[in-house]
């Protein structure tokens, strides 16, 4: 048995590089036309039976586990790739989570782990602004707030369908996306504009037609964070929000996209690390609660298809559990698959103790390792599992992809207000342009490109206020925006794991509102969020407010076509804020 391990593991390697352009696209087989978990999930198959026949207790609990990776050329001798090879040719991982990295590399990485493994590996990334998110020289969307912006759930279908597409060019399987959390906290520091907004069939209409888009090309698509992460104000990745709401509330408002979603067919849904003591009457996580997990979500509103628990290694689940705690609670809980572990060696092997002990049934596992092995037949990994690199040119970063990111883009672009009507800038009227940037974080290049597009555009003049910025440059701001014909805001306020808060300091909110007092009407002054649009709260005084909902170069693009006249702004707001104009 050693012998063959290490023929698996090396052996492989030597026909490696000749197998890898001819094989065939993992599903390409596969007729997955617009599946729905109802009809995936109640099926027995004789392929997956003679698995599970074949298969120990050990090889069962692997199936259940998918552990990190990076999308980077990695070396034999890097220490995780060992490692993680190690894993994945004994069977004690069924599946791998993509991290940064780019397009070949993430492709020779699926097919070298496909041969290395005994079965095959469900592959997965966190995909919610396209494959970019997390591979280069993807093509990169606006978040899913944008895409509700444009009332155009035909742009959500296309979204859906072009990431299932490009992502499985590149043996990627499953994305953990999209968020159905209704964004109803303005303060929501890690899902604001992840979210389709606070409006419940405005999000059901567009994470259902960005399902449709993806299931319907041969992928799989997971609605998060459930039971709803949206009305909490603090990041599990660095603590446990608690969602304070009762069991009414929670029905008539939370669980509303959840349930439509599991109704329309979404084939996986992700837990949050969150505590819903509504539900449970305590301040258990809700990854690792059975009345969540099983009671409510597979019991009550009837899902049948994967269960995955957001990433293992967030700070939420730590304060009372050890790794080993978390892991076969969550499995007791009802996961089906257990994600980024931050030691996948130790929690198969805490599972594996568990069941020794009688904690946990193998009977159980036997019903989550039969709906992952269903779901990797469905994705016809039963017949192919690798993916031809040569193909890839064609199916990555088409000119069709760019273009329909830049539709949303260009569609979701939101005049908050314009008080003064200070939209287009007239730039054969108006030459000395300011422009300011207002920035969250304290060493960025935020504002850059938009700043270059700007000096190009309106020959304007950039100035940079961030946390490092001292009473020189606020004072320089103010007297260069006096001498200036025309002020524009640019403000960075990003979602990112880690933040506590989604504002601008108080310094950099004193700044626009003096500029506001003492700019005349007849000098216009701007201010564009390229992220948040809850900042507009903060701002009633700035006589035109413009959101992008996002900072990527496609939103700078479509805000200077708003600002020379170019784009006229036809985006809605998906969430409500506390402003007189709506």
């Amino acid at each position: 048995m050693k012998n063959d391990s290490l023929l698996r593991t090396f052996g492989l390697s030597l026909v490696f590089s000749f197998l890898l352009p001819f094989a065939a696209a993992a599903g390409d087989q596969a007729e997955a036309g617009g599946a729905k978990a109802q009809d995936i999930f109640n099926r027995k198959t004789s392929w997956v039976e003679k698995q599970l026949k074949k298969m120990s207790l050990s090889d069962k609990i692997g199936q259940m586990l998918v552990a990190h990776c990076p999308a980077r050329f990695q070396s034999e001798e890097d220490k995780y790739y060992q490692y993680l090879s190690a894993l994945v040719s004994e069977g004690k991982v069924g599946g791998i989570m993509f991290m940064k990295g780019n397009t070949y590399d993430a492709a020779v990485l699926a097919n070298r782990f496909q041969l290395l493994a005994p079965r095959p590996l469900l592959v997965s990334a966190d995909m919610e602004k396209g494959l970019a998110m997390r591979i280069d020289g993807a093509t990169e969307f606006p978040p899913s707030m944008a895409v509700s912006a444009t009332g155009n759930s035909r742009l959500a279908y296309d979204m859906g369908a072009v990431i299932a597409r490009e992502a499985k060019a590149l043996g990627i399987h499953q994305s953990y996306g999209p968020s159905v959390d209704l964004n109803s906290n303005p303060q929501n520091p890690i899902i604001n504009t992840r979210s389709y907004g606070d409006r419940i069939p405005l999000t059901v209409e567009m994470s259902e037609s960005f399902i449709d888009g993806f299931q319907s090309n041969g992928m799989i698509a997971t609605a998060k964070h459930f039971p709803g992460h949206g009305d909490v104000t603090v990041d599990s990745h660095i603590d446990l929000p608690v969602l304070r709401a009762d069991s009414e509330r929670l029905e008539n408002i939370e669980l509303k996209p959840f349930s439509e979603a599991i109704d329309h067919g979404v084939m996986s849904v992700m837990i949050g690390h969150l505590a819903v003591p509504g539900i449970t009457g305590n301040l258990v996580p809700a990854t690792l609660s059975w009345s969540i997990v099983t009671k409510l979500l597979r019991k009550k509103l009837g899902f049948e298809g994967l269960i995955v628990t957001d990433a293992l290694n967030m700070k939420a689940l730590y304060r009372n559990y050890t790794l080993a705690d978390i892991s076969v609670l969550a499995v007791e809980a009802g996961n089906d698959l257990l994600l980024f572990s931050p030691d996948p060696a130790l929690t198969h092997r805490a599972i594996l103790d568990a069941v020794g002990t009688g904690r946990l049934s193998e009977k159980q596992i036997d019903k989550s390792v039969r709906r992952i092995l269903l779901a990797k037949q469905w994705l016809g990994l039963d017949r192919e599992r690798l993916v031809n690199l040569n193909a890839i040119p064609g199916k990555i970063n088409l000119e069709s992809h760019k273009t329909l990111a830049q539709t949303i883009a260009n569609s979701s672009i939101t005049v908050i207000q314009d008080r003064n009507n200070a939209l287009p800038i007239r730039k054969d009227r108006i030459r000395n342009i300011l422009h300011i940037i207002l920035e969250d974080k304290k060493h960025s290049l935020s504002g850059e490109t938009f700043s270059e597009k700007l000096k190009r555009t309106f020959d304007a003049k950039t100035i940079r206020i961030s946390e490092m910025s001292n009473s020189i440059d606020y004072r320089n701001a103010e007297d260069s925006a006096a001498r200036a014909s025309a002020i524009i805001v640019s403000s960075y306020v990003e979602v990112l794991s880690g933040n506590k808060t989604l504002s601008l300091s108080d310094r950099q909110q004193e700044l626009i509102h003096r500029l506001s007092r003492s700019v005349p009407a007849s000098k216009p002054l701007v201010m564009i969020s390229f992220g948040t649009p809850y900042l507009a709260n903060q701002f009633r005084d700035v006589p035109a407010f413009v959101c992008t909902y996002s900072s990527s170069e496609l939103s700078e693009d479509a805000a200077i076509k708003l600002l020379d006249g170019s784009l006229k702004a036809s985006g809605k707001l998906p969430v409500s804020l506390t402003l007189n104009i709506q």
